[in-house]
């Protein structure tokens, strides 16, 4: 416990967001594995390249011990990361193409190729359209080179598949059969393939086996890049925070492959689906449509497919924040049919016996505690508390919640905090601190201009600031504070306002697509940094 949740920082930025590469901009170090200053021009969003290992130096620079970043899997409706078609694969937008440059599979003429139809509109957010028609062009040309440019691979990459069959298989078949169905769902295509009949499978494999194969490199290029950059991080002191939601796209190869640990009907269709009830927020609360687990089922095999599931993420990351916690103590279940929140119910989730298997899954001692943040927000109960408790997760605390009831007994104030916490000014659902100090009533807010204009008066008194000065002085708080871990998104670092926000719950446009414009994560701001973090001893030991 001492080692994960001693007292210390992070930054919060998904890695699609990190900052544009300019033509011509060249590294202060050397990526690890060239011998030189790496420039290369910028492909319409973050990876896990050189820009992952430039930030990687500015968190080290500012005596940060944690990055925090949302699902790694690649996306799904909306863009959303929260909405993957595999709970176990990687991201093939965040390969890095330089890094492939650098491993002799592309050349430097073909990444200045692919950027040169970079415009600047692209630099100030991702165009995922763009981004996966320029990628994809570059991995399945160094999928043809492999065999010949580098041979040393194949080895690796059949142990790659061989450690990750378990799930490999199963994506890369329902990958290949969603291209050659133009993307439509799996409960749209022939019901044989629907109900995965064996000799139907095995015909789509052998008809579908050179898309597969491409597929399970791009897998294996993912874990390799991603492996590279953890370890790298970890020379640096640095910790990376993963996130797994709780449920899972309806449109995946998870439900797909398993169909029956699932709520669904005979023809594969949800019975009942995941959200929350109504709300302050929201009159209609909020139907989410992912599929709900048959948790007996689950837990006759001993969770086994969950426990693949948290050992995959540990292989990527050191610290995993459960999205939507509460559903593992009680779930909120809205009959399929229904287009909104309104009628449901809730139900009983696993509780302690599916963190207790799981730990036993992951070999972990009884009394050692697993690397888990609790995301428990929203309406949570009493019992929420005490599995979280039972099983010493450190909750979350939003400091921008703290003011909205102008009481001095909200959790969310940093004279409340527990020490076993981990403190935000926001998170990634959040408006950014200096867009939410802004905020003025309007159709969309659910508070008057009067409640505003109070909470914001509350803030600055609590806070003792000035407006201009409201996204630091939020900083200042959380770390001054007793919670273990004080985190900010970088958005809240450099004051950035409501433009910057990555997502409004409920809404599907305009969303995950915000990119850190070049040049603001300057020296001057690792050491403003560097000092709010040694200040309140939070830098690494």
């Amino acid at each position: 416990m001492e080692s994960l949740f001693r007292r210390a920082a992070g930054q919060l930025i998904h890695v699609t967001s990190l900052p544009p590469r300019l033509p011509g901009q060249a590294h202060r170090d050397s990526l690890p594995g060239t011998d030189g200053p790496w420039s290369l021009g910028d492909l319409g969003s973050g990876d896990i390249g050189p820009g992952a290992y430039e930030f990687l130096r500015f968190l080290h620079r500012s005596g940060q011990r944690w990055w925090q970043i949302l699902p790694t899997g690649p996306i799904g409706y909306g863009y959303s990361p929260y909405q993957s078609p595999s709970s176990f694969a990687g991201n093939p937008w965040l390969i890095s193409p330089a890094l492939l440059v650098r491993d002799g599979l592309l050349k430097q003429e073909d990444l200045e190729y692919a950027s040169s139809g970079v415009t600047h509109e692209d630099l100030q957010q991702v165009n995922f359209q763009k981004l996966a028609q320029r990628r994809f062009e570059l991995l399945r040309l160094a999928f043809r080179r492999q065999p010949a440019t580098r041979p040393d691979w194949t080895h690796d990459w059949e142990n790659f598949r061989h450690r990750n069959r378990d799930w490999l298989d199963e994506h890369c078949l329902f990958t290949a059969c969603k291209a050659n169905h133009q993307e439509r769902s799996w409960l749209e295509w022939e019901p044989g393939l629907q109900r995965r009949e064996p000799e139907v499978l095995e015909a789509w494999r052998h008809r579908l086996q050179g898309a597969c194969d491409f597929e399970s490199f791009v897998q294996y290029v993912f874990d390799r890049q991603w492996r590279e950059l953890r370890a790298y991080a970890s020379s640096l002191g640095i910790g990376i925070i993963g996130d797994i939601p709780i449920f899972v796209s309806m449109d995946s190869s998870d439900v797909w492959a398993q169909q029956h640990l699932f709520e669904l009907d005979e023809q594969g269709r949800p019975i009942c689906v995941a959200g929350v009830p109504p709300d302050y927020f929201s009159e209609t609360g909020q139907r989410w449509g992912n599929p709900l687990y048959r948790w007996d089922q689950h837990s006759q095999s001993g969770y086994a497919w969950w426990i693949r599931r948290f050992q995959k993420v540990l292989e990527w990351c050191d610290l995993i924040r459960i999205d939507h916690f509460r559903g593992f103590e009680s779930y909120y279940a809205i009959p399929a049919q229904y287009p909104d929140a309104k009628i449901g119910h809730w139900r009983v989730g696993p509780r302690h016996d599916f963190f207790r298997t799981i730990a036993a899954g992951l070999n972990k001692h009884p009394e050692a505690q697993l690397p888990v943040i609790a995301e428990d927000l929203g309406f949570i109960t009493p019992e929420v508390h005490q599995l979280r408790d039972a099983f010493g997760f450190p909750g979350m605390r939003i400091l921008q919640f703290g003011f909205g009831d102008g009481l001095a007994s909200s959790l969310d104030l940093p004279h409340n905090y527990p020490a076993h916490c981990v403190a935000y000014t926001g998170t990634h659902d959040n408006d950014t601190v200096v867009g939410w100090f802004e905020s003025v009533a309007g159709e969309a807010s659910t508070r008057t201009q009067q409640q505003i204009d109070r909470e914001k008066a509350y803030a600055l008194r609590y806070l003792d600031c000035s407006p201009d000065q409201i996204h630091h002085a939020m900083m200042r708080a959380i770390w001054r504070s007793v919670a273990s871990l004080a985190i900010t998104p970088i958005q809240d670092l450099l004051g950035l306002g409501t433009t910057a926000r990555m997502n409004v719950p409920g809404t599907t446009q305009g969303n995950w697509i915000w990119r850190c414009p070049p040049g603001l994560l300057t020296e001057a701001q690792a050491d403003w940094l560097g000092e709010l973090t040694e200040t309140y001893g939070r830098s690494p030991l």
